[in-house]
C-alpha cells in the first residue's frame, strides 16, 4: 500500500469541512491559542494601566499593536508557537513566551516579568475557552439555529391552513393542520433559543488553587477580589468567585445540554419529515444533475433529513459526555477536563452540520395537497371523536337518551373504514337535538381541526 499524506480523521474536517469551517476559527487550537494571547495580554494591559507593582501605563500606540496580537495571529504565527511549544512541551507557557516575543520586540522588556503574572495555566485557560466557546456558539452556531427557526416558522404560516391527517400511534386520528404541526417544533425550538442567548459564560482568575495566594505574597495591601472581578468582567464573562484551581464549568454543562436538548427536538422534526415524505404529504423538488440511488434512477431519497438525524445523535451524544465529564475534577485538580474540552469543538460541528442539512432540506421540499385531501377523504371515521363528544353534551343538557355515546361510536368505527354516507345516515338516527345534529352533518374530515390555524399565531 502506497503511503498517504496526513489524511483529515474527522469528517468534519475532511468531507464536511465547507459546512463547519467557522467553528475553527474559535474551536481550533489556533482558535483557542488566540484567546490565550488576548487574554494574555489583556491581563498585562490591566496591571500597567493600574501602576502596579512600580510599571506605568503602556503608551497607547503600543497596547494598541499589543491588542493586534491576538487578531493577527496567522498561520507564521500558528508555527512559531509550535515551535515554542515542542520546547515547553505545555501549550499556556508557549503563549507566555510567545507574548514575551513580543515585548521585546515593543522595547516593553522592563514589563516583561508581568506577563502572566500571579496566574497559573487555568487561569488563562478558562477564560479563554469561555471567549472561544461563547464566540462559536453566538457568532456561527445560533445564526444557524435561527435560520432553521425562521425557515420553519415561514412554512408554519405558509400552511396553516392546509388540513391533514393527524396520525397518533401512527394511526388516523383527529385532523390538523400541517402548519400548526410544524408550529409546535418552533415553540419547542424557540424556547432552547432563549435559553441558550440567555447563557452565562463564567471565569476565574485566582490563582492555583483558587486563593489569591500568590497574589497577597507579592501586594497584600490590593483587593485581589476586586481586581479579579474587574479584569473577569472587563472580557464581557461572568466572574465567578469561589473555585478551585478550575473553573468549574458548571455553565458549559448547562450550556452543552441546552443544545443538546435542541438537537433532540431537531432530531424529532426530521425523523417527522422523513415520515411525512414517506407517506407523499411532503414530495422532494429534484436537484439538478443529482443522483438518488445508484441503481434506481427515480428515487430522490430524503438524505439531508437522514445525515441531520445522524450528526444530531452524534453532537448530543458528545455534549452529554462532556456535560457529564466537566463538572467533576478530583479534588482541586485533574486534567480531564483537558483532554474533554479539545472536544467542544466536534459536539458543536455535528450539530451545525446538521443545522445546515436541515435547512437544506426544508428548501427542497413542497407539500403535496392533493394527497392529503385524499388522505382525509378516505379517513372519515375520525368524526367519531366530534360525534360523541357532542353527544356527551346533547345527553347532559337533558336532549339525548342515550346511555353509552362512546360504546355506540366504537362499534361503528374501530378498525373500520367508514365513509361520508355512513357516517351522514349515522348522524341522521342520533337522538339528539337539531342544532347538533345540523353542527355534526356539517362537519367534514377537512374541517374538523379545531383552531390549527389560529394556534400558529403564538409563533409570530
Amino acid at each position: 500500500m502506497s503511503a498517504l499524506s496526513p489524511q483529515p480523521l474527522s469528517p468534519l474536517d475532511g468531507r464536511y469541512a465547507s459546512a463547519v469551517s467557522e467553528l475553527g476559527e474559535f474551536l481550533s487550537e489556533a482558535g483557542l491559542n488566540r484567546a490565550r494571547i488576548q487574554v494574555e495580554v489583556e491581563w498585562l494591559i490591566y496591571l500597567t494601566d493600574h501602576s502596579l507593582f512600580g510599571s506605568t501605563p503602556i503608551e497607547l500606540e503600543k497596547q494598541r499593536q499589543l491588542r493586534q496580537l491576538a487578531p493577527n495571529f496567522g498561520d507564521e504565527e500558528v508555527a512559531e508557537l509550535g515551535a515554542l511549544e515542542s520546547t515547553t512541551k505545555h501549550d499556556v507557557k508557549a503563549v507566555e513566551y510567545y507574548v514575551r516575543r513580543r515585548l521585546s520586540e515593543l522595547g516593553l522588556d522592563a514589563i516583561a516579568e508581568l506577563t502572566h503574572f500571579a496566574a497559573t495555566s487555568e487561569d488563562i485557560n478558562n477564560l479563554s475557552y469561555a471567549l472561544v466557546i461563547r464566540d462559536a456558539v453566538t457568532e456561527v452556531w445560533l445564526p444557524a439555529f435561527r435560520a432553521v427557526i425562521d425557515e420553519l416558522r415561514a412554512q408554519a404560516v405558509q400552511y396553516r391552513d392546509d388540513a391533514m391527517l393527524a396520525r397518533t400511534h401512527g394511526q388516523p386520528a383527529t385532523p390538523t393542520t400541517m402548519g400548526k404541526e410544524l408550529a409546535v417544533t418552533v415553540y419547542r425550538l424557540e424556547r432552547i433559543r432563549k435559553q441558550v442567548e440567555a447563557a452565562e459564560y463564567l471565569g476565574k482568575f485566582s490563582g492555583a488553587t483558587g486563593t489569591f495566594a500568590a497574589h497577597l505574597s507579592a501586594e497584600a495591601d490590593l483587593d485581589w477580589q476586586a481586581v479579579s472581578r474587574e479584569f473577569v468582567t472587563s472580557l464581557g464573562l461572568t466572574w465567578n468567585p469561589l473555585t478551585t484551581q478550575i473553573e468549574s464549568h458548571d455553565w458549559q454543562a448547562e450550556l452543552y445540554s441546552q443544545v443538546a436538548h435542541g438537537n433532540r427536538i431537531l432530531h424529532n422534526l426530521c425523523t417527522d419529515v422523513w415520515t411525512y415524505i414517506s407517506l407523499g404529504y411532503f414530495t422532494q423538488i429534484p436537484v439538478a444533475g443529482a443522483t438518488g440511488s445508484s441503481t434506481m434512477p427515480h428515487k430522490i431519497n430524503p438524505i439531508k433529513f437522514e445525515n441531520a438525524e445522524a450528526n444530531l445523535e452524534l453532537s448530543s451524544a458528545l455534549l452529554d459526555s462532556l456535560a457529564q465529564t466537566l463538572v467533576t475534577s478530583r479534588l482541586q485538580r485533574d486534567l480531564t477536563d483537558s483532554t474533554t474540552q479539545r472536544n467542544v469543538g466536534v459536539a458543536l460541528g455535528h450539530s451545525l452540520l446538521a443545522l445546515s442539512n436541515i435547512a437544506s432540506g426544508l428548501g427542497q421540499i413542497s407539500l403535496n395537497r392533493e394527497l392529503l385531501a385524499d388522505d382525509l377523504d378516505t379517513n372519515w371515521e375520525v368524526l367519531a371523536e366530534a360525534i360523541q363528544t357532542v353527544v356527551r353534551a346533547e345527553i347532559t343538557a337533558g336532549r339525548s337518551s342515550i346511555t353509552d355515546p362512546y360504546a355506540l361510536l366504537k362499534e361503528l368505527t374501530r378498525g373500520k373504514r367508514i365513509g361520508a354516507g355512513d357516517l351522514a345516515t349515522f348522524v341522521e338516527g342520533l337522538d339528539i337535538g337539531d342544532a347538533a345534529k345540523q353542527r355534526l352533518l356539517a362537519l367534514t374530515p377537512h374541517t374538523y381541526v379545531g383552531i390549527s390555524s389560529a394556534l400558529v399565531e403564538h409563533i409570530l
